[in-house]
């Protein structure tokens, strides 16, 4: 099993990215798959997850209204559309199955050894 993120970059504050999760020998759509991101000053921070009904969760209130959780179920795809990029934003993003986390109250996780994970994609936002 692989997960495979792109889509990262650097950009100023105010822009926009757009990750891209793909994967291989697993079917993204049944599984509860997340976006978690590792940053300098909070760790490793939940940012959304996407169920196999296609119900999204915000889990980092810092993110809620500027990013977006999607899946393409047809190509077997999930996004995060990330706009207005400040720079606390910079950081590594994973796409992950969730049973590779063990997460607190707060949104802030752990990896647990199990499950799937990427090798992550770098976001770099800067004036």
């Amino acid at each position: 099993v692989r997960l495979l993120e792109s889509g990262g970059g650097s950009v100023q504050p105010g822009g926009s990215l757009r990750l891209t999760c793909r994967g291989s020998e697993i079917t993204l759509r049944m599984n509860t798959m997340t976006w978690v991101r590792q940053t300098a000053g909070k760790g490793l921070e939940l940012v959304s997850q996407i169920n196999p009904a296609g119900h999204i969760t915000v889990g980092s209130g810092s993110v809620e209204g500027r990013f977006t959780a999607s899946r393409d179920n047809a190509e077997d795809t999930m996004y995060l559309q990330m706009n207005r990029l400040i720079t606390e934003d910079t950081g590594v993003y994973y796409c992950a199955t969730r049973g590779s986390l063990n997460c607190g109250a707060e949104g802030f996780c752990a990896w647990n050894g199990s499950g799937y994970r990427g090798k992550g994609t770098q976001v770099t936002v800067s004036a």
